[in-house]
């Protein structure tokens, strides 16, 4: 006789913003934004199933949140595991940066007990800052790729990640060889990829550190699984740049080392895309490849500016990311108000609903997974975060003075952090409860 599972129901009470559709460009009232204040959010063993402005039946588990806002979980799309214990390394551009801080790091999580530590670490914070899902970096070492997704799985988060290939221009400790990673991805893959909520990505540190040789290995692993991702690093530091043409000279561009290889795909996560030029920005859009912007890692790297009204007008997907270690804080909000201030300098405005978007829906699409997370739709699986609008007497007066939802919410973008967050769900299950 088959045991009946009983059926978990719980309700949250709040303010409801998610979005339908891809918010206008410096449009403060959208049609692509769905704000219900005070509604209740319904869910139904792990997944939503409505939203209602009624009180729910008693056969719901109701938790009362009435003044705070609900928001989808965020999702960051490019943040390395091991460099949580680099953050706010002073004074140096990309490529010293990560001989001087990243790489002495990452070498620790050859231990398999650093690796631990340090996965559940990462993910616990992220968990602590509002993010339910990530496409990560852990390191060159097997173990660290299966120490995230354990625990990862353990959690019941949204994972992409994978073993990180690096066979030259790092430390000892640090570098693979072909026939080997290719082995370890292999073996991942068959274990991790498409189990639970976890996902492989084929994991190119930058093309600098890559032979050509691994390069179309890692290109060819893609070719024979359209279902894998891709991530890694482009055109983020002129100096790296510079670097790239000399290592790769038949290469049109920086991105082009890539697209040559098989490993610009619409699964294909690339993190910083600063300096690009037009014909990578046609090649990205006919790929189906997105940029991963990282404004505070591009800030306080000294790294440069991207320009995402020209993405947009060429049409690929931007989604936002913090790359922590370069970034410097792990909330999402801090990451977008960054995002403002660099579209600023532009000459740009960017509005809340498109830096909320590239954080929730908008990742999630240009991941393939619009219909599992991202947003409150029918269906889609209950990664869910509590926020208060305002923390402190500063922040608590400018929330009353907006007069618009779009003001407010602008507020709440750039005077908040994970201080506001007062709950966090993944798939239904409470993780964070302040």
């Amino acid at each position: 006789m088959t045991q009946q599972v009983p059926v978990q129901r719980l309700a949250l009470r709040g303010d409801l913003l998610d979005f339908m559709s891809t918010p206008a460009w410096g449009a403060e009232d959208d049609a692509a934004v769905r704000f219900r204040p005070d509604h209740w959010l319904l869910i139904e063993n792990g997944r939503i199933v409505g939203a209602q402005p009624e009180d729910p039946d008693p056969s719901w588990q109701r938790e009362d949140h009435a003044g705070r806002m609900i928001l989808p979980g965020f999702i960051d799309t490019h943040v390395h595991c091991p460099q949580l214990d680099v953050i706010a390394s002073y004074g140096s551009e990309l490529l010293d940066w990560l001989n001087r801080y990243t790489f002495p790091a990452e070498r620790r999580y050859a231990d398999p007990a650093v690796a631990q530590a340090g996965a559940e670490r990462f993910l616990d914070a992220l968990l602590a800052h509002g993010t339910t899902s990530a496409v990560v970096f852990p390191t060159v070492h097997k173990g660290s790729a299966e120490a995230l997704f354990e625990s990862a799985r353990a959690r019941g988060m949204r994972l992409v990640a994978g073993k990180v290939l690096m066979d030259r221009h790092a430390p000892d400790g640090l570098r693979d060889d072909v026939a080997q990673a290719e082995r370890d991805c292999i073996d991942l893959i068959s274990r991790f990829h498409g189990k639970d909520r976890l996902a492989y990505a084929v994991t190119v540190r930058f093309a600098p550190t890559s032979t050509p040789e691994q390069l179309a290995m890692a290109g060819a692993l893609c070719k024979a699984d359209p279902t894998l991702y891709m991530q890694t690093h482009v055109a983020e530091n002129r100096a790296e740049v510079e670097w790239v043409a000399k290592l790769f000279p038949h290469a049109r561009s920086y991105l082009d080392v890539y697209a040559r290889e098989g490993l610009l795909h619409p699964r294909a996560v690339l993190a910083h895309g600063i300096w690009l030029d037009e014909a990578d920005r046609r090649v990205l859009a006919e790929t189906g490849a997105q940029v991963a912007f990282c404004p505070s890692s591009n800030l306080f790297l000294g790294s440069g500016l991207f320009d995402w009204p020209a993405a947009r007008q060429a049409g690929f997907r931007v989604s936002a990311a913090s790359d922590v270690g370069g970034g410097t804080s792990l909330s999402m909000q801090r990451t977008l108000a960054d995002g403002y201030k660099v579209q600023a300098l532009n000459g740009q405005r960017l509005s809340a609903w498109v830096a909320l978007h590239a954080a929730t829906r908008g990742a999630a699409e240009a991941l393939g997974l619009g219909a599992e997370i991202g947003s409150f739709d029918v269906g889609s699986v209950a990664d869910v975060c509590v926020w208060d609008w305002a923390q402190g007497p500063v922040a608590q007066v400018r929330d009353a003075l907006a007069r618009t939802p779009h003001e407010r919410v602008f507020a709440w973008l750039t005077l908040s952090d994970e201080r506001n967050l007062r709950a966090a769900y993944v798939a239904g299950q409470a993780r964070v409860v302040a």
